[in-house]
């Protein structure tokens, strides 16, 4: 038999969740919720599907691959998100035999796929539908190539309750969570993890009486005070952290010294500063979700809770190495700054220093509770010389707000101006004093290419990149690109 499984939902009742990845990929005790639904299928005999895919489809086929890895064979087709099941089937009907299994591959069935496909053997007809606990399980068997009886698998829209068109197999002790909120998803995955979806595998062993953790993970027993934990796998739980209730923690998660988690989901890639207590709720990164409200409340504060795709440790060392640089070479600069202000005053004896304002890496809140670079105002001497007119930029460095090697910095106004996608790549790297486009690009180059080669920088960037440019900036300050001074028109 084959199944077609639609998992192509666009998943906007499940933001912030979906931002990065589709439904069918976000976890469930450590494992994308359609690998769930694969491994089911394996367990019921089926071991060849097509399987309809919409948002983040790249990504869906680098994570699921052919299926060789349970022993089946996908197919994959693409769809708009969320279509009519009926339409699918005509896109794909060249690659589906006439007896489908149907189902959706972006819910949590708990159902056995096996007991469904030999009841609903027994009953005769082009199509069977399954129903538990008086809903729809996502379940059709289309013995007429797909056609027909696929309403009840509809996402878009209320998916009708089975009507007496079609027979219905009952599976009173099937499990289904359709993930359609924040709360569900949360629910689901401490539903699973205290066994509660029959014939769901969860991955990892059993290191004490509810207590489950995955491969190459570090957690005592002793932190599960009271309840059920999954852990998944890579995790580095400390000693003295506590879980109450029901806790799920999926992979690469790092919880620091005295935590207390109850009754929440911790998502991948995600540290947990220490003393932090965290309760019924979902946490993604550096992103807290309240379950209760849905209220989505991003924490800055990287010793609180941290992405640790984005914050790593030699990014966390980074920071302060960048500032002790700046303030090492602000000290090497101090015979320089005699002669900046002589020249200065020989540019513009009434207001020698100036001041600019610019976007720099310091994160702040704005009105709306969005993370965003904070301007601060940037100074310069007012001298055509290059190397002496931004040495005050080096104070900048000492202070955090620019780094010694990034992109450009830009004013408020630049980046306001900013109006297609590729022009905003750049935001990807730090600003910094120096880099590839304020060493290599004439101070007149269009600003098309300037921002392009930001762009090109913050996709290329590396630490050994970083220190190249660095020697390179400290090369040209040997240069007559350093010292010969620029007319207004190229400042």
């Amino acid at each position: 038999m084959q199944a077609l499984i639609l998992a192509d939902r666009l998943g906007r009742e499940l933001e912030p969740l979906t931002e990065r990845t589709c439904v069918a990929l976000l976890p469930v005790v450590g494992k994308p919720v359609l690998e769930h639904t694969l491994e089911a299928l394996v367990a019921a005999g089926v071991r060849e599907a097509v399987i309809a895919i919409s948002p983040f489809a790249d990504q869906v086929r680098a994570v699921i691959g052919d299926g060789s890895r349970w022993g089946m064979r996908l197919d994959y087709v693409l769809t708009q998100g969320e279509e009519n099941p009926d339409t699918v089937v005509e896109r794909c009907q060249n690659r589906i035999q006439a007896e489908v299994l149907a189902l959706r591959g972006d819910v949590l069935r708990g159902a056995a796929l096996g007991e469904f496909q030999q009841r609903a053997g027994e009953v005769s007809g082009p199509v069977v539908l399954g129903r538990a606990v008086a809903a729809p399980i996502s379940l059709c068997l289309n013995r007429a190539g797909g056609r027909g009886g696929l309403e009840p698998l509809r996402w878009a829209g209320e998916s009708p309750a089975p009507g007496s068109a079609w027979p219905v197999v009952e599976l009173p002790t099937g499990a289904l969570n359709r993930l359609d909120s924040l709360a569900a998803y949360h629910r689901a995955n401490l539903d699973a993890a205290a066994g509660r979806f029959p014939g769901l595998i969860v991955p990892g062993r059993q290191v004490a009486l509810g207590l489950t953790v995955g491969l190459r993970s570090r957690v005592s027993p002793r932190s599960l005070r009271q309840g059920i934990a999954f852990v998944g796998r890579n995790c580095r739980i400390e000693a003295s952290a506590e879980f109450y209730g029901e806790v799920v923690i999926a992979n690469r998660v790092i919880v620091d010294r005295h935590v207390i988690l109850r009754d929440s989901v911790i998502l991948s890639d995600t540290y947990i500063g220490e003393l932090l207590e965290v309760q019924n709720a979902i946490v993604w990164g550096n992103h807290l979700i309240r379950v209760d409200t849905g209220a989505v409340l991003p924490v800055i504060e990287t010793f609180l809770l941290a992405d640790l795709r984005e914050v790593t440790l030699s990014g966390t060392l980074a920071e302060p190495l960048n500032r002790v640089l700046g303030a090492l070479l602000l000290a090497l600069s101090l015979p320089l700054w005699p002669l900046a202000l002589v020249a200065a005053l020989a540019g513009d004896a009434a207001a020698p220093l100036r001041e600019t304002r610019l976007r720099g890496n310091r994160l702040e809140f704005d009105e709306f509770g969005t993370r965003r670079r904070r301007v601060f105002v940037a100074r310069e001497w007012a001298t055509m010389i290059p190397v002496l007119r931004h040495l005050p930029r080096l104070l900048a460095v000492v202070s955090g707000d620019l780094r010694l090697v990034g992109v450009e910095p830009l004013t408020p106004e630049q980046v306001e101006d900013r109006l297609d996608e590729w022009e905003q790549v750049g935001d990807q790297a730090p600003a910094g004093l120096i880099g590839p486009t304020q060493l290599t690009l004439p101070a007149d180059a269009p600003r098309e290419e300037r921002l392009l080669s930001d762009a090109f920088y913050a996709r290329q960037r590396s630490t050994g990149r970083d220190l190249r440019y660095l020697l390179l900036g400290v090369a040209t300050l040997f240069t007559r690109r350093a010292w010969w001074p620029r007319s207004a028109s190229e400042r």
